[in-house]
């Protein structure tokens, strides 16, 4: 099986770089600007060529310049959604495309399904949506998998944003009123690969899923976890988003249920505190 990975220096192309040696009887293309720029119709198409499977790991991720970058935003995660789409459907492909919980806005009470209404706050969480409904238009098999709060210990994060902080100051002020599930991209990674090993050859696929690491809790939460596995002095103090305010707002609620992925795909996913355990104490 031929597998091209797009935005393949990103966290989650990084991971699925390092656990690809686990399929060594595939054959993986990884490729990122400034080689494929996925809204270029003849470089995707390119590169696309003979390939049974497409993970789209690009994308425009920078939630605040967003909101004053919104062409560029759009250009990336709906247009470059839809070339990609465009180009799955002439070769054949299976496009598994990641989106975001950023397609909810946070009021729900419960853990948001597949089936639950989008309604995005601001331009990140539209122009993730806009690609969402393109592909679901256009490519004949797709899945899109949305994440929540993914980070690792490469590229630009919560994570690598704490340790540093951790390492510096006596104090950091982290909002509490925000509550969801870290998803660390190494476990995101295994499981889309997971995914694929399981994917029947020829089958047309049109299916959403939600993947996060298991459990819940707030930034705050998450930030004291790593101070304390770290074994950092520095004290983590909670405040209200009101405190920190943001250009782009943050949906206050992104849990996810991820009944469907686990059932479909028989996916075992960890808990959010033994993976982060995991990746700093043996790291």
């Amino acid at each position: 099986m031929k597998i091209l990975v797009t935005g393949s220096r990103g966290q989650l192309g990084t991971a699925i770089q390092e656990l690809s040696f686990r399929y060594p009887e595939w054959l993986f293309s990884f490729l990122d600007l400034p080689e494929l720029d996925i809204t270029d119709a003849d470089q995707v198409a390119e590169a696309m060529r003979g390939c049974d499977a497409v993970v789209n790991c690009a994308a425009y991720t920078a939630v605040d310049k967003a909101e004053s970058e919104a062409d560029a935003a759009y250009r990336v995660n709906r247009d470059g959604a839809g070339v990609l789409a465009v180009c799955a459907k002439a070769c054949g492909a299976l496009l598994v495309h990641i989106s975001t919980d950023y397609v909810f806005d946070g009021g729900s009470c419960r853990p948001y399904r597949e089936s639950d209404t989008p309604a995005p706050l601001g331009v990140y969480g539209h122009s993730k949506l806009e690609g969402e409904r393109l592909i679901g238009k256009i490519a004949p098999s797709y899945l899109i998998v949305r994440t929540s709060w993914l980070y690792s210990l490469y590229g630009q994060n919560f994570l690598k944003t704490m340790l540093r902080l951790g390492a510096e100051r006596e104090q950091l002020d982290v909002v509490f009123d925000q509550v969801g599930t870290p998803t660390c991209a190494d476990d995101l990674a295994a499981a889309l690969l997971a995914m694929l090993a399981k994917a029947e050859p020829g089958r047309l696929y049109a299916g959403v899923y939600h993947y996060s690491n298991e459990g819940v809790c707030s930034w705050y939460d998450f930030a004291t976890a790593i101070m304390r596995l770290k074994k950092f002095p520095c004290k983590v103090r909670p405040i209200e988003s009101s405190g920190y305010p943001t250009p782009a707002p943050r949906p206050a609620y992104s849990v996810f249920n991820k009944g469907a992925i686990k059932t479909d795909w028989g996916l075992d996913i960890p808990h959010w505190y033994d993976t982060l355990a995991d990746q700093l104490i043996t790291h």
